[in-house]
């Protein structure tokens, strides 16, 4: 989990790769409060490999942020899952890339992602860019990517029960992120990534 504070730019770098039926797992909370670049690429080298990826991100004040997020299928019978929620706040601003990349000879590979980006406020800017770069026949491959602003009904409703806005919001982004949080593989890391979250929107 990376939570680093203002006035700091932040390059954060990480890489994987699997041998024969292994598996990788990456749960990342972004949570920093500076400007961030973030890369991480998994290589799919073994035949019955997978790894699956979820990120979940908070943006606020005038944060500048850019997460790339790539698994290459290399081996045969791959699978690569990539799955990330982020919010933004104030003048915070995002682009999420997720590739799927499928090279020559990676028989019955399965590449799928998912990016969404909520913005709360009309400062704020979100960019979902799903790129599928596939080399083979015998594959599956899939994307879904969202970007929009927060529903102000559903603020309203939840403001008309005599919640503040602050909580409204709150209680929105716990929402739109708990589909990635919910699904993390270890309940401490799932606790501690809430926390951090609760301390964020705050």
């Amino acid at each position: 989990m990376d939570v680093l504070a203002k006035g700091v730019t932040t390059y954060v770098n990480r890489r994987g790769i699997t041998g024969p039926n292994s598996r990788i797992e990456w749960a990342l909370g972004l949570m920093n409060d500076s400007d961030t670049i973030s890369e991480n690429i998994t290589h799919l080298v073994g035949n019955g490999s997978s790894s699956d990826l979820k990120t979940v991100v908070v943006g606020r004040g005038n944060q500048k942020q850019n997460f790339t997020s790539e698994i290459v299928h290399w081996g045969l019978d791959t699978d690569g899952f990539i799955l990330k929620h982020g919010v933004m706040k104030e003048a915070a601003s995002s682009i999420f890339n997720g590739i799927g990349r499928i090279a020559k000879g990676a028989t019955r590979s399965n590449a799928v992602q998912e990016s969404r980006i909520l913005m709360l406020s009309e400062k704020a800017r979100g960019d979902a860019n799903p790129i599928l770069l596939i080399d083979e026949d015998d594959v599956t491959a899939g994307h879904a990517a969202s970007v929009g602003r927060v529903d102000p009904l559903q603020l309203f409703y939840l403001m008309s029960r005599g919640i503040s806005q602050q909580e409204a919001e709150r209680l929105v982004i716990h929402g739109f992120l708990a589909p990635v949080v919910s699904k993390l593989p270890i309940e401490g890391v799932k606790k501690q990534l809430t926390e951090v979250i609760e301390r964020k929107v705050r």
